[in-house]
């Protein structure tokens, strides 16, 4: 035993390790996802022609292997979305924040107000602050404004009676660059059944950009924020404030000066 544990190489237990833990954070980011199901297919697939192997079973076998053979094919076809989803999380992770932290956030300010005002009236709304990956490819067939953010702005944007309050909007720099902005939706199928294509935009491009979603429910008036391809749902005024400026600016609030 003590021979065995002598042979054992830092090189080997590194291995190990690393190896472990990128298995247990890819098995814990396909959880629950419909990539997991299909590999977890694949899996018993791989299992059955071992079997069949083995005992000889022919006929299964054969078609097995015909179909082993092109499943890298296959499944480079089947998951090229799910695949620079996790590129792109892995890109994310090797990056460092430059986190800028400005003199004052009086434009939370405004959107603060302008969200409680959409609460209580049920006024749907999909907000989406850019940190720092480019949200310039949703803004192609959008409304450019570029405009100061404002309580009276965002509320005639969201009014249902306006042609962009089934859009996003999305804001950089303190500033309301486009509004009625269609955004990817998530493929996730463990979400809510009383989540819907407002929220799933919202979740679905914060998980292919860093970005941070801010939406208000037109059913319930229920304020949420997705960040990371996850959401965090009925937020209260306190909770969504402290929230926010974490996200945005790492810090717990700016006082005004």
């Amino acid at each position: 035993m003590k021979q065995f544990l002598y042979s054992i190489r830092w090189q080997d237990l590194l291995d190990i390790g690393v190896m472990t833990y990128i298995t247990y954070k890819v098995l814990l980011y396909l959880k629950g996802t419909r990539t997991f199901k299909v590999l977890l297919g694949c899996a018993v697939l791989f299992i059955t022609y071992f079997v069949t192997d083995y005992y000889q079973i022919l006929t299964i076998n054969w078609i097995l292997n015909n179909f082993i053979s092109s499943i890298i094919v296959i499944l480079v076809v089947v998951f090229s979305p799910e695949i620079r989803k996790g590129l792109v999380v892995v890109g994310r992770g090797a990056m460092v924040r430059n986190v800028r932290v400005p003199k004052s956030t009086e434009h939370l300010e405004e959107v603060f107000r302008a969200v409680k005002t959409m609460q209580i009236n049920k006024i749907g709304a999909l907000i989406v602050f850019q940190r720092e990956d480019d949200l310039s490819d949703y803004m192609e067939d959008a409304t450019i404004l570029n405009a100061k953010i404002s309580k009276e702005l965002l509320l005639s944007i969201f009014h249902p009676a306006s042609p962009l309050h089934d859009g996003a909007v999305i804001v950089k720099d303190n500033v309301i660059k486009a509004a009625g902005c269609f955004l990817p939706l998530t493929t996730q199928a463990n979400l809510s059944k009383n989540l819907g294509t407002r929220h799933r935009a919202a979740i679905g491009v914060t998980e292919e950009t860093d970005a941070v979603s801010l939406i208000v429910s037109e059913e319930t008036g229920d304020i949420s924020v997705a960040v990371d391809g996850k959401i965090t749902t009925r937020l209260n005024e306190e909770i969504l404030d402290r929230l926010l400026h974490k996200l945005l600016y790492g810090v717990k609030k700016i006082s005004k000066k």
